[in-house]
């Protein structure tokens, strides 16, 4: 007889690494009749199957004895809505205003720039239709996102602007009557008052909202000084007003939506069905049915839907949406295609390494949709300046009314007016808008590029950069080193060397290592079976090579264990300059030979260090583990400014925070994992030809998405220009 089991979830709080899930895990499912239980480190989430529901008492007394907090979760939900009109700080600030005493919700994140809005909530407590209405209780209309839209209702789609225009007429006709008739009579007041209702009523209905909640915002204010013009009898003004403010708005609200469909375009990359292979049977399929390991065909002219390998076909694919290349890529059997690349005139078979949702295009669209977290200096002083600025203008406005006549018995009826004048052009509207719109659409025009900048502080960053240091191997070079010459020493035979060598780098993944294997399986010299494998951070690799013990490393290795003479000390000197790595290979006793290695500096790196150098980078500098023979023949090469060679991870943190006392902004590029360190410590970290890679879009603030250092002169212009367009916004409306 089976057992139904209870499923329970709950969130699990003061989990401090993955080390807290994986022992919660295990006492969990050591537990009697508790079976299944895991522990998402980063979602705080346990769930758990229990043969009764008795023992979720006993669960939960053994995650608090553990020291973590547990709450019940399972009516736990996050609900998307996408939220119409919200376009600036001060309709976040009615969301927050909205949502923070509702029972049931446990957090939400506003972001602007897709005008969604992300509720985690209890669904039993609060259901999504309460969010809706305390939404629309401050004047927002919500509909949770995916739902069919109004689309076909011209009011719903175009209300602000049709109500805008008719203001805007209203307005232009009483004027003309105005000047007709020569004095203001009940036509054209009648007139004023249609501009009014008509483009006032968005506004006046969200600043009405907005004190109602303790917040005071624009339309508050816009309100005040219309309401205040109509006591004064200046009608024509006040209609003015209400149509410039409205206009203001519709363009804002334009503005904005510039910027969103720009974010859009890089979601409509990827078709939304894909061709499935099953029992050679076609089938299309919505992409978010395709699981991992399915087999996927993408016929000629087609957009790749999902990321993936590929097991037949051959063709050449325009990855420019992904990775920026210019020039369309031959692809073949067992080679990687991302979601939005183009497929050309060949048919490809692929499994689908990665889902909808996990796709190398997907992680570029999430990162650049919550880059508004990562806020520029700019945008975070617009921020909090508008904040304060609202109720201080008209506590300004207010003391401009009332002090002059009750101090200096100056006119009432002057003053109030001047007060009005104050609230209409106070407006921060522009200001406050200046800067999201510039840094996203910069974002997404980098993305397009391949460029992926993650968040308005790293756009910032990256134009203000003062000096770069770059990586040698694979990122000024094209990092495939080659062989260039073997020289073995003290009776020891080509063979004997290679065999040695692979046998030692048959372990490794580093590039020398697959050159030497690559020469050994050339020269059909096969490796031997290793012992006691040990890896020498920064200086080669040690074991036992048919049970003698042997060595593969650097110069410093061989210096420090005493294996090196005057004659090895000749040799390395003379294959260093000319621009070669060598890799010693040797026993505990001697030296057994040299292994020069070369790597093709990539054709592009010299024209982009001259133009980082055109660009003002006052210094470029390159860090690698490499020999000093080999970096300043490199450097030699580029033009770059004395590298530093022979480095270990900790040198190169260090030689980057020099770099950051000296010049203050600096920039590091790798490959985003192995320089991972000093990455960390520049101010910006780079990554280059990271398509694909999750490791490399978590760690570095740029992405340089193709193998193209071409890539970052752009990044740098596309900063500046960005940071240039910020300061005449935020200059114009502050001006103004």
């Amino acid at each position: 007889m089976s057992i139904e089991k209870q499923s329970l979830v709950c969130h699990i709080g003061g989990m401090d690494c993955p080390d807290c899930a994986s022992k919660i895990e295990k006492v969990l499912n050591g537990l009697p009749g508790i079976t299944a239980a895991q522990v998402d480190f980063a979602s705080e989430t346990l769930s758990a199957q229990l043969d009764t529901p008795q023992q979720a008492d006993a669960l939960r007394r053994a995650v608090r004895t553990l020291g973590y907090d547990i709450t019940d979760q399972s009516n736990r939900v996050s609900s998307v809505l996408e939220v119409q009109g919200m376009d600036c700080a001060e309709e976040k600030t009615l969301v927050e205003k909205a949502l923070k005493d509702l029972s049931g919700l446990e957090r939400f994140e506003i972001n602007l720039m897709t005008a969604r809005l992300t509720v985690i909530h209890d669904s039993a407590t609060l259901p999504v239709a309460q969010i809706i209405t305390a939404l629309a209780d401050v004047g927002l209309r919500a509909t949770t996102f995916g739902a069919p839209t109004a689309s076909g209702k011209l009011w719903q789609r175009h209300g602000r602007l049709l109500s805008t225009i008719a203001a805007g007429v209203f307005v232009a006709v009483g004027l003309v009557l105005h000047l007709l008739v020569g004095q203001e009579g009940v036509w054209e007041k009648s007139l004023y008052v249609l501009a009014i209702v008509s483009g006032g009523w968005f506004i006046a209905r969200k600043g009405v909202a907005a004190i109602r909640h303790g917040a005071m915002d624009m339309n508050f204010l816009m309100t005040v000084a219309v309401i205040g013009a109509l006591i004064i009898d200046a009608w024509d003004e006040a209609a003015m007003v209400v149509f410039l403010f409205a206009l203001a708005q519709v363009l804002e609200g334009r503005a904005m939506d510039r910027a969103r469909h720009a974010v859009r375009a890089l979601m409509n990359l990827a078709p939304p069905v894909a061709l499935r292979i099953q029992d050679d049977t076609e089938t299309t399929v919505a992409v978010d049915q395709i699981q991992i390991g399915d087999v996927i065909r993408i016929r000629p002219g087609e957009k790749i839907p999902l990321d993936g390998a590929i097991i037949d076909g051959r063709s050449a694919v325009n990855q420019a949406p992904i990775t920026g290349e210019s020039v369309p890529v031959d692809k073949a059997a067992g080679d990687t295609v991302f979601a939005g690349a183009i497929n050309g005139s060949g048919s490809l078979d692929v499994r689908v390494s990665h889902k909808s949702t996990d796709t190398t295009l997907a992680h570029i669209i999430h990162l650049i949709e919550q880059a508004q977290s990562a806020r520029a200096p700019a945008q975070a002083f617009v921020d909090r300046f508008s904040k304060i600025y609202t109720p201080a203008v008209l506590v300004l406005a207010a003391l401009i009314a009332l002090l002059p006549p009750l101090l200096f018995d100056q006119s009432l009826a002057d003053w109030f007016y001047r007060a009005l004048v104050l609230l209409v052009i106070a407006c921060p509207c522009a200001l406050v808008i200046s800067t999201p719109v510039a840094i996203v659409s910069g974002l997404a025009r980098g993305a397009r590029a391949g460029v992926l900048l993650k968040g308005g502080v790293h756009l910032e960053n990256a134009g203000h950069l003062k000096a770069i240091a770059f990586d040698k191997t694979g990122t000024l070079t094209i990092g495939r080193p080659e062989v260039q010459t073997t020289i073995p020493l003290n009776n020891t035979s080509e063979a004997e060397l290679l065999g040695v060598a692979a046998s030692l780098e048959t372990r490794s993944e580093h590039p020398l290592a697959l050159a030497i294997l690559d020469y050994a399986k050339e020269r059909n010299v096969s490796a031997s079976k290793l012992e006691d494998f040990q890896a020498l951070p920064g200086r080669g690799v040690e074991a036992l090579v048919d049970g003698q013990r042997c060595l593969l490393g650097n110069h410093r290795l061989f210096e420090e264990r005493g294996l090196c003479t005057a004659e090895t000390e000749i040799m390395l000197g003379e294959q260093e300059r000319q621009g070669q790595t060598v890799v010693i290979v040797g026993n505990d006793r001697q030296i057994l030979g040299l292994i020069a290695i070369a790597d093709s500096v990539r054709p592009e790196a010299r024209g982009v260090v001259t133009r980082l150098h055109q660009l003002g980078i006052a210094h470029i500098t390159m860090l690698t583990g490499d020999n000093q023979g080999t970096a300043w023949a490199i450097a030699g090469q580029l033009g770059i400014d004395s590298p530093k060679a022979e480095l270990l991870p900790a040198d190169k943190v260090t030689a980057i925070q020099q770099l950051v006392q000296r010049f203050g902004q600096v920039g590091m590029v790798g490959d985003g994992v192995n320089d991972a360190p000093a990455m960390a410590a520049a101010t910006t970290g780079i990554a280059m030809g990271a398509a694909g890679t999750d490791a490399a879009l978590e760690t570095a603030d740029v992405v340089l998405m193709g193998d193209d250092l071409t890539r970052l002169p752009f990044a740098i212009r596309l900063s500046r220009t960005t940071l240039s367009v910020i300061r005449s916004n935020i200059t114009l409306a502050l001006g103004l």
